[in-house]
């Protein structure tokens, strides 16, 4: 069977009726499947994996056969040392990271039968062909307000949902903390996209509490989070030391530093870079989570975010995906459905994403005033136009269904 099917069966989670167990009879939870990696590295990060009970967070890597580990030489990569499962057809031998630790393995169990498996592996060709592709770009072309603002406004909330599952997921890990879940948020968005899963690991491996015992020396900040992240050099030798006495006091593990990605990475984007705003960020504010949930206009919001060499398009992006996401979470969790709509409303305050995605939206015509447009868009194709779910569509309803009965 192709790998490329294999992919096809976990994105669409065509397992989900079957039940899942490591080789050595665990039982496995597939809660999120995780983002598809298009770069050098494990296959999905981010994907979340209840084994016997206990949640994981980290990377996933399909193949065929569990050799393929050994034969890719991910055994002797420290970049596939955030493996948390590892999929396969067929597991016929253990595997292990650079590191020695044995990795939990699945032969995942999903539907079988000749016809049923080719018809699978047609559908899964034209989905990688057509992976990129917007399937009413022509319409669009030619109509662009086939997407209606009724339906973005549709589309940001779906999008601000999502977020919220996200943060429920999170509040169940740190057992109802809204401020420590708000830090792992956080964490992971300062990676912005490129690190934002070991920056989330970073977050997880390094418990907010024992940075708040800290949070008025930067320097111990600094040095807590870089040996955390495994980045300190031998030049570093005062913040080695002190890294060494908290790592000591705190009983901590640090990340391999291959889990960083630092390639085509400009210096101001650098890992190290991030992890020094991140640690000033949290040296100058105290009960963040309190000001952000009081905090209602954007110029203030923008202000707490403010550190040394951070621009303002990574304040949008921490405003985007992190700060109004927790505003909107809260304010449902407490039933206040005027500070959700406020969230919401100051998306329209902020300047425009500038992605891939967007542009090819911009492309077909469409017109992208401002983060809550990218937003809707964002999710128009991540959860629509990728998985080719124009059945459930609004625009493909209208261009491909009403009018064709009309």
């Amino acid at each position: 069977m192709p790998e490329i099917l294999l992919h096809y069966i976990w994105e669409h989670c065509l397992w989900a009726d079957f039940p899942q167990r490591t080789t050595d009879g665990k039982t496995v939870e597939i809660l999120s499947v995780g983002e598809h990696n298009h770069d050098a590295g494990p296959d999905y990060s981010h994907s979340r994996i209840r084994i016997d009970g206990r949640e994981w967070i980290g990377n996933v890597e399909l193949h065929i056969s569990s050799s393929d580990w050994k034969r890719h030489k991910h055994h002797i990569d420290r970049a596939y040392d955030t493996v948390i499962l590892h999929i396969v057809c067929h597991a016929d031998e253990p595997v292990y990271n650079s590191q020695g630790k044995l990795i939990p393995q699945c032969e995942l169990q999903y539907p079988e039968g000749k016809d049923y498996i080719n018809d699978l592996l047609q559908a899964a060709l034209q989905m990688d062909s057509a992976r990129e592709r917007i399937g009413c770009a022509e319409q669009l072309l030619h109509e662009p307000g086939l997407i209606s603002e009724g339906w973005k406004k549709t589309l940001v909330r779906k999008r601000m949902e999502c977020k919220r599952e996200s943060i429920k997921r999170l509040l169940e890990i740190t057992k109802g903390s809204w401020e420590h879940a708000l830090y792992i948020s956080l964490a992971r968005n300062f990676g912005f996209h490129t690190n934002s899963v070991p920056f989330e690991q970073l977050a997880i491996n390094t418990p907010l509490a024992y940075l708040q015992k800290h949070r008025n020396s930067l320097f111990q900040l600094t040095a807590l989070l870089l040996g955390q992240a495994g980045l300190l050099t031998e030049q570093e030798y005062e913040m080695q030391k002190e890294y060494e006495f908290l790592r000591t006091k705190f009983h901590l593990m640090p990340l391999q530093p291959s889990v960083w990605k630092q390639a085509r990475i400009r210096p101001q984007n650098s890992p190290k870079m991030r992890i020094r705003q991140f640690a000033l960020l949290l040296h100058h504010s105290e009960t963040l989570l309190s000001k952000i949930l009081d905090t209602h206009e954007l110029k203030d919001l923008d202000q707490l975010l403010e550190v040394n060499s951070l621009g303002k398009s990574s304040i949008d992006i921490l405003l985007i995906n992190t700060v109004l996401p927790y505003k909107y979470a809260y304010a449902l969790h407490r039933s206040d459905t005027e500070q959700a709509e406020n969230a919401l409303s100051l998306l329209e305050k902020i300047a425009p994403e500038n992605n891939s995605i967007i542009r090819q939206w911009r492309e077909l015509g469409q017109q992208v005033r401002n983060a809550a447009d990218t937003q809707a868009l964002l999710h128009l194709y991540l959860n629509y136009c990728q998985h080719h779910e124009c059945i459930n569509c609004d625009v493909a309803n209208v261009a491909f269904f009403v009018r064709k009965w009309n």
